[in-house]
């Protein structure tokens, strides 16, 4: 197979609005050794491209500066983790029975080899993404989802939201039978963890916005309930006898509201913040109840291996907002950040 020397790419060339995100002709690049390069057939969004674009993750130093997801950018940056798409070329050491297969990439860029490594990096951050027609990627974190039911589209939609969603269920020891609580149920990550923990087995009690209460009922939630009208006594309404496992992408005021609704021996799991970095709590709540505040920043590898076997299963099919062409990266990167829609939103290069 011969491969075009140019390629399409919505790329990052400052930190900012919009406007910092060109589309333009770039180089197809070439994978290196260990690596295989994709061909992509879809890339999902992420409220992660959103921040890098803008740099909204600050620093330990300096919760203000201007940063990508752990550090720096080296712009012009490809954006884009999640990717779906097909092995076309393989770098040396790389076995070519890849070639042709059909994959999934986990965006991560990890801190060891080992199957519980912490990732410190990600793919449209720390290292060219998705939103291009090629992408390279290390051979190890390339999954061959061939046998997949699932749509490239539903495919490109696991890497980050479901995966971060499952890291979270990991984290917290989520088992058949608890009732667990999801924040911010109707996002790409709330919505995954609805899908995964009703998989699962466990009662989903789910918070949203009035209008998207009917969707996120239909991803499996047991009952949903309306952040803006007296969440409190909808909550205790909900769950009087506890909850087992808080799965949060929210923060702020909900954690010091949410937190006394735990059991003893509970796990409250935090990996978002957009309803503020902040928090004052009652540490009470935790010591004296034997209780666990977790963070929990996207998977590790042994996390991503049982997403992708759940996707060749077909047990879990992403739920999908809308598609748009690579060149209008920018007009889908302002409908995500509208937060209008449930489920995903994902770019065809």
């Amino acid at each position: 197979m011969t491969l075009p020397t140019t390629m399409t790419a919505a790329r990052l060339t400052r930190h900012g609005g919009l406007d910092a995100l060109e589309v333009a002709e770039v180089a197809v690049p070439a994978p290196g050794e260990g690596e295989v390069l994709v061909r992509v057939a879809a890339v999902a969004l992420n409220n992660t491209d959103l921040w890098t674009r803008e740099g909204a993750y600050g620093s330990a130093e300096d919760p203000g500066a201007q940063r990508g997801w752990r550090g720096r950018i080296d712009f012009p940056r490809i954006q884009g983790a999640d990717v779906a798409g097909r092995v076309c070329a393989v770098g040396a050491g790389v076995a070519e029975d890849l070639l042709g297969r059909r994959v999934v990439v986990d965006p991560a860029i990890y801190d060891d080899d080992g199957p519980d490594a912490n990732p410190v990096g990600l793919m449209g951050s720390e290292r060219d993404g998705g939103y291009a027609e090629y992408v390279t990627a290390p051979a190890a974190q390339v999954h061959d989802v061939s046998d997949s039911p699932l749509t490239d589209d539903q495919l490109a939609s696991l890497p980050t939201a479901y995966g971060t969603a499952l890291g979270m269920i990991e984290r917290g020891r989520l088992r058949a039978g608890e009732t667990v609580l999801v924040s911010g149920a109707s996002g790409g990550v709330g919505l995954a963890a609805v899908q995964l923990a009703h998989a699962r087995g466990a009662r989903v009690v789910a918070i949203t916005s009035a209008g998207k209460i009917p969707a996120v009922r239909a991803a499996g939630a047991d009952a949903v309930v309306d952040r803006g009208d007296d969440l409190r006594a909808q909550l205790r309404s909900v769950t009087s006898e506890g909850v087992d496992v808080g799965l949060d992408v929210v923060a702020g005021g909900l954690v010091p509201e949410a937190l006394p609704l735990l059991r003893e021996g509970g796990r409250w799991v935090v990996a978002g913040a957009l309803g503020g970095f902040d928090v004052a709590l009652d540490v009470r709540r935790l010591y004296l109840h034997n209780a666990q505040l977790i963070g929990s920043s996207m998977h590790t590898p042994s996390h991503f291996a049982l997403l992708m076997q759940l996707a060749r299963e077909g047990e879990i099919r992403p739920v999908l907002a809308a598609t748009f062409p690579l060149g209008r990266a920018r007009e889908a990167q302002q409908e995500l950040a509208r937060r209008a829609h449930v489920g995903k939103i994902v770019l065809h290069p």
